[in-house]
């Protein structure tokens, strides 16, 4: 690992808070940029400025939760929250007199295509439609805008994160009070207004086959730590456990590891009441996203956590003992 200064935007969601004690306890000097609770706020942007110039390092992992209901007010700051905060960098690395060698910006695996017929690659995975893989190409056009010839740049499109919180966090409330089964898709009206915005899910894999990608949030502190010493690697990279599994699979061991011995399978109403209930969308669990991490394990990358049952039992460690 390199000893540079890092400046990580968007340091106090999920992965942020992650990071900075890891990069931290290495040595490293990190300079975070929030709304709140940071080194510095995104609306000061000389501040920002100063920071960038003479880092080794600019990681963005700013943007609003898309764990809301996709109303035009929520879509509206999904986009805002990413594209305004990625410019920021941008245009802080473009003015610098000392840029950084690497800029790695989150994007998402949610740009590829619902599959459900094979996995998708940085080399032949195909770009979906709809809203959230919008979202997903703006936030990259917005990452590779900037002509920044002394900056190696990587959109790392990374697949759902477990670790401690998370993802899992509310799962394990679920499983615990009999609400862990897999998620079946079915029919569902989609609105003319939700077409039209690209937000409506229409039906998929059945019966809880939809594919889940995700990958171990220590694995993507060391994916990053990776980037840094690979400078081959650049442009899309995806940043997903070799190991898929389906959605069936995936609810099975997460009781498996709480002790939880069933689980009767949710069906499609069941999920778009409770989604409404909870301000959320369906899309989130029933989109079938199968990725392969092609580009790092090419290059040599090794994942600690591979398999997904020791995964969930990492991240479940503390409460189950």
């Amino acid at each position: 690992m390199n000893a540079g200064r890092v400046v990580i935007g968007g340091s106090t969601g999920f992965m942020g808070r992650y990071l900075v004690p890891r990069l931290r306890a290495a040595g490293r000097e990190v300079v975070t940029i929030s709304r709140s609770g940071a080194d510095l706020r995104w609306r000061d942007q000389a501040s920002i400025d100063r920071a960038v110039d003479g880092a080794e390092l600019v990681i963005g992992l700013a943007g609003k939760s898309v764990n809301c209901r996709y109303t035009p007010e929520n879509r509206a700051e999904i986009f805002r929250s990413r594209l305004d905060t990625t410019a920021s960098l941008g245009s802080a690395i473009a003015g610098a007199a000392n840029p950084p060698a690497l800029w790695v910006n989150s994007s998402t695996a949610t740009i590829y295509r619902h599959a459900e017929d094979r996995p998708m690659t940085e080399s032949t995975g195909e770009i979906g439609t709809g809203f959230s893989v919008e979202v997903a190409k703006a936030w990259e056009r917005a990452l590779f805008v900037e002509d920044l010839p002394h900056t190696r740049r990587v959109a790392l499109r990374s697949t759902i994160v477990l670790g401690d919180g998370g993802v899992l966090g509310p799962l394990q409330g679920l499983a615990r009070r009999g609400l862990g089964g897999a998620q079946h898709d079915g029919r569902w009206p989609v609105s003319a207004a939700r077409r039209a915005a690209g937000t409506g899910h229409f039906p998929g894999a059945r019966r809880g086959r939809q594919r889940f990608s995700w990958v171990h949030v220590e694995d993507t502190a060391r994916i990053i730590e990776f980037l840094e010493d690979t400078p081959s690697l650049e442009g899309p990279v995806n940043a997903a456990s070799p190991n898929p599994v389906d959605n069936a699979e995936f609810m099975a061991t997460v009781r498996r590891v709480l002790g939880v011995g069933f689980g009767p399978p949710m069906p499609r109403w069941m999920l778009e009441l409770g989604a409404i209930g909870i301000r959320t969308e369906t899309e989130l669990i029933l989109k079938s996203r199968w990725v392969l991490p092609e580009k790092l394990l090419a290059a040599g990358f090794e994942f600690r956590h591979p398999h997904l049952e020791a995964a969930v039992r990492e991240s479940y460690g503390h409460e189950l003992v």
